[in-house]
């Protein structure tokens, strides 16, 4: 990325955030010709290499590397395990005894230990400059998440990230320069676009049953209060952390995800910008004062700023259509990632649980329901799904992820999630932060794709082509179903 280009992106950020009369759009910092002249930067030129729908070269064996063995490493590490075609070669995390842990997995499977890099912050590096991997693994904390992948495509590696891929409009743009430089997959995550609803009514919306699709909305509210305060939880405290010094939607993908594949952005519509509000905050706060009171550990914490409650993120796409997107993780509230989608002909609604469907005023009947759902089941769910509710991981959709990728990968096919995904659905975090600073002023969202989404072809997620890929012996009963971490 040239260096005037982040000078700018850093100086808009950093001025959005601090201006007390808020800016009515992204552009409308461009306050002179010199500065508009940069728009070219920030939207590059459309000559460059598209990688929605790229298929990088089949590979017999996918041999990974994992980095960060805390929260999700370990069931990345299980989950792999059972996949044919995949060779786990290393392992990583600063935490000596965490990597021996995860190399247990592996050991009680009969498979061999991987390397291991570990006792330092940058061990990361060692793994990625090995050139017997194929694909980096990430599970990190957030700050880590763009300079791992960028790091490891710049030396021959796919990427795989935890989900948010990014926090900055500059790291955004990070993955999608260097994917389309190198010419390797940049992957989010994004484990919820394979739940089982979520995958049914986006091929009932791809069919039309909805009709036109109007307005989606999706959420993370998920009462975090107790592993974020948690002492033996997130690793030096990094996800309280970023609690305590950003305010807005902070961890968006989880309910954005699944409804913008419905709604076909970046592959026929995209996202044109935004407005975001957050609520005071009345829990975080006073539960680090109250513990700092008793507990000098929560020092540090007892006079932070920490973000609104409940954040509301609202997004128009260029075609009219909206999308709200919520975060909220300290109030006492069921889990719930809403996601609905409403269009001109019916609706479809999952949290508060039971999921439902309707074309009318009433939901349908549970047989109408089934009805559609033995229709309307995709190919990977009928031909994967069971085993991945043995597997576990949320209930089996990690594993229809991970399973996933590396049919794709395997058999030389695009991958479901690409680079301008990642960017374009972590970007919402920055833009929303910006907005919520600003009175809730509109913020323009970039169009990473410049320009291609209207000519993008929508995610294929059929077994045209794969679906070859076995699994090793898994459990006989299926694991408990946890929330989404």
């Amino acid at each position: 990325m040239p260096s005037n280009r982040r000078k700018f992106l850093r100086n808009i950020t950093l001025g959005a955030g601090g201006m007390v009369s808020g800016l009515p759009t992204f552009a409308s910092v461009l306050t002179d010709e010199s500065d508009r002249s940069l728009l070219k930067d920030i939207r590059p030129s459309t000559g460059s290499f598209n990688m929605s729908g790229y298929a990088a070269p089949k590979m017999e064996k996918v041999r990974i590397g994992i980095i960060g063995l805390g929260m999700r490493g370990p069931g990345a590490v299980e989950r792999m395990s059972f996949i044919e075609g995949v060779e786990i070669k290393a392992l990583c995390d600063q935490y000596p005894d965490r990597v021996d842990k995860a190399q247990e997995i592996l050991t009680k499977k009969g498979l061999p230990k991987a390397t291991a890099y570990s006792g330092s912050k940058e061990a990361w590096k060692e793994l990625c400059n090995r050139p017997d991997i194929d694909l980096v693994y990430i599970t990190t904390p957030w700050k880590l998440h763009t300079p791992i992948a960028v790091y490891a495509m710049q030396h021959g590696k796919h990427a795989a990230s935890e989900v948010p891929a990014a926090q900055t409009i500059d790291e955004c743009w990070q993955l999608v320069e260097t994917s389309e430089k190198t010419k390797k997959h940049c992957v989010m995550l994004e484990n919820c676009c394979y739940d089982f609803f979520e995958l049914l009514t986006l091929n009932m919306a791809r069919n039309g049953m909805f009709g036109e699709l109007v307005h989606a909305e999706g959420a993370y509210l998920h009462d975090l209060r107790s592993l974020n305060f948690n002492k033996n939880g997130y690793a030096e405290m990094w996800r309280l952390k970023e609690n305590a010094s950003r305010n807005g939607n902070l961890y968006p993908t989880h309910g954005l995800g699944p409804i913008a594949q419905c709604l076909n952005i970046n592959r026929g519509d995209q996202m044109d910008y935004l407005v975001s509000m957050s609520s005071n905050d009345f829990i975080m706060g006073a539960m680090a004062k109250e513990k700092a009171a008793t507990d000098s550990f929560y020092n540090e914490f007892k006079n932070k700023q920490f973000r609104g409650d409940m954040n509301t993120t609202v997004i128009k796409t260029v075609k009219g259509k909206t999308l709200m997107v919520q975060h909220d993780v300290s109030t006492p509230r069921p889990y719930s990632r809403i996601h609905l989608i409403s269009g001109t002909k019916g609706m479809a609604n999952k949290w508060p649980e039971p999921q439902r469907i309707s074309f009318g005023e009433d939901w349908i009947k549970e047989e109408e329901y089934k009805a559609l759902e033995d229709k309307f089941t995709l190919p990977i769910v009928k031909h994967i799904g069971a085993i991945a509710k043995n597997v576990g991981g949320h209930g089996g959709m990690d594993f229809i992820m991970d399973w996933r990728l590396i049919d794709n990968l395997r058999n030389g096919l695009p991958v479901d999630q690409d680079v301008y995904d990642a960017a374009l659905w972590s970007s919402v975090a920055p833009l929303s932060e910006q907005s919520v600073a600003n009175r809730s002023r509109s913020m323009d969202v970039p169009d990473f794709t410049k320009g291609a989404w209207k000519t993008n072809k929508p995610v294929n997620l059929t077994l045209d082509g794969g679906g070859n890929t076995e699994i090793r012996k898994v459990p006989e009963e299926g694991t408990k179903q946890l929330k989404i971490n």
